[in-house]
């Protein structure tokens, strides 16, 4: 794949002097750039992998409230969320966070009785600013989720939440923060930090993928590296204390057979729930929660996961639908809970903010959700060291940003000969920024051609994925940009004779 931007890249992260240098580019790295560099501050943003390639694109892919969090008492927690998820469905991101109802069957034998759920989801959806919260009879639900099991059903409370592509939603950060005018590099692994007289000044960075090395020069340097928190802390402090503690969630997709109008938020136990949702055409089951003390990067979706999540899955979905030979894609990812004793199941999803003896500001933890308020509050505890004397909270919208139904409505105007699944997955995935997809196939039809009979992506995709999205292998391209990684497919061309 052709590189050669990279160099320019790391170029300017040696030739200038930064306000703020951030490292990991997940969602809250990203979100934390984007916002910065909207302020007028020079910023650089590096991750050693892609953007948005662990936990940012390993998630269960919802924009929500967190309705168990009602149950665990943080009714702050749910608050901001509720507020975060219409921010990002009316003004950040509307073509790639969509609202859903939801669907929460009571069983006979369940956890949980009629009267208690109707009264949690009236709150919930009083808070979410939606007149939902009754109680839905199993017939009438099972119109919306075909598979429904009917076997001891008394009800299905509704409620309404979001979905999104969670690494798309991250690459639209990084994108609105390199528009901005931030230099950003995936593939970029921070190997030193730089500390004279007691105060960080910034950090050695090497090009994974070409060897090469620069000093980055910055008055603040912030950690936003996920599970790695810990790892980057002790580079500036080599006696740092674990703060975290880290919680694997697997999740598995499957094959749907007839189409679902809701997703299903399953009980398991007073605390814990488990998600089957309808997404991109297929239904994405999860998430487990269990504590993981091994190295990040190996997490991974074991078969007994898939066995975990197949299990509580059938609770509430007939076994029909839930066959092995169903799943097309199995991934996980961690989440990063404050450090404490307990189960992680009811650990607070706090957000840590910790500062290190040499200025470096630890952000760990939060909710995809509620990333664009902790980049805020992240800027905000740098605010007198960056000279921010007033920062803004008002939701701007991400570069693509626009109604799915009119970006719909233009691409069929425009592209009149492409496929409604085609013109649709582009609308959702790029917004606005569709058109730019399609100008890569000018001159050549081949690349408006999907890349797999059963996917709606086109070739074109994998061009802009290269020429303006940061794609430096096929993996980026096939599981961050496309959806074809995650429906379990390989292109039937091969990417290079897609590529230039």
């Amino acid at each position: 794949m052709a590189l050669e931007w990279r160099a320019g890249a790391l170029e300017d992260l040696a030739g200038r002097e930064f306000d703020l240098l951030v490292v990991g580019a997940g969602i809250v790295g990203s979100g934390i750039a984007c916002e910065a560099a909207r302020a007028g501050l020079a910023v650089a943003l590096v991750d050693k992998g892609d953007f948005g390639s662990a936990t940012s694109s390993a998630s269960s892919k919802l924009i929500h409230g967190g309705l168990r969090y009602l149950r665990l008492g943080d009714v702050r927690l749910v608050r901001e969320a509720h507020k975060e998820r219409r921010a990002l469905m009316r003004v950040v991101a509307p073509h790639l966070v969509r609202r859903l109802p939801f669907l929460f069957p009571v069983y006979e034998r369940g956890p949980y009785r009629a009267f208690t759920i109707q009264t949690g989801l009236w709150l919930y959806s009083t808070m979410a600013r939606e007149r939902l919260g009754g109680l839905v009879p199993p017939e009438r639900s099972r119109r919306s989720v075909p598979a429904l099991r009917l076997d001891g059903l008394r009800g299905c409370g509704l409620y309404a939440d979001a979905w999104t592509h969670d690494s798309r939603l991250c690459l639209a950060n990084v994108r609105a923060a390199a528009d901005a005018g931030a230099t950003v590099l995936n593939y970029a692994e921070v190997t030193e930090l730089r500390i004279a007289d007691g105060r960080l000044g910034g950090a050695d960075v090497r090009d994974l993928l070409a060897g090469e090395s620069a000093t980055v020069r910055a008055r603040v340097v912030v950690n936003a590296t996920g599970p790695w928190v810990d790892r980057l802390r002790r580079l500036e402090d080599p006696g740092a204390s674990p703060s975290i503690r880290l919680s694997k969630g697997a999740h598995a997709l499957l094959r749907l057979e007839q189409p679902w109008s809701a997703a299903l938020t399953i009980p398991h136990d007073a605390v814990r729930v488990s998600f089957a949702v309808p997404w991109e055409g297929m239904l994405l089951l999860g998430t487990t929660d269990t504590l993981y003390e091994g190295d990040p990067d190996d997490v991974a979706a074991t078969p007994e996961d898939v066995d975990q999540i197949l299990a509580e899955a059938a609770v509430a979905v007939e076994s029909d639908a839930l066959r092995t030979d169903a799943v097309r894609s199995t991934f996980a990812g961690l989440r990063v809970l404050p450090g404490a004793e307990g189960a992680t199941a009811s650990a607070r999803r706090e957000t840590v903010f910790l500062r290190g003896p040499a200025g470096m500001l630890s952000v760990a933890g939060g909710k995809l959700t509620t990333y664009r308020r902790i980049a805020l509050d992240a800027l905000g505890h740098m605010r007198g060291e960056l000279g921010i004397h007033r920062l803004p909270n008002r939701p701007v919208p991400l570069p693509g940003a626009a109604d799915l139904a009119e970006a719909g409505v233009r691409l069929a105007r425009a592209h009149p000969g492409l496929e409604p699944a085609i013109r649709s997955n582009l609308a959702h995935l790029y917004g606005s920024l569709a058109e730019e997809v399609l100008a890569e196939a000018a001159g050549d039809p081949a690349l408006l051609k999907r890349m797999h009979p059963d996917a709606p992506d086109i070739a074109a995709q994998a061009l802009y994925a290269q020429r303006q999205e940061w794609a430096c292998t096929p993996e980026d391209i096939l599981r961050r940009r496309t959806t074809l990684a995650l429906r379990g497919l390989r292109p039937t061309a091969k990417l290079a004779d897609v590529l230039r």
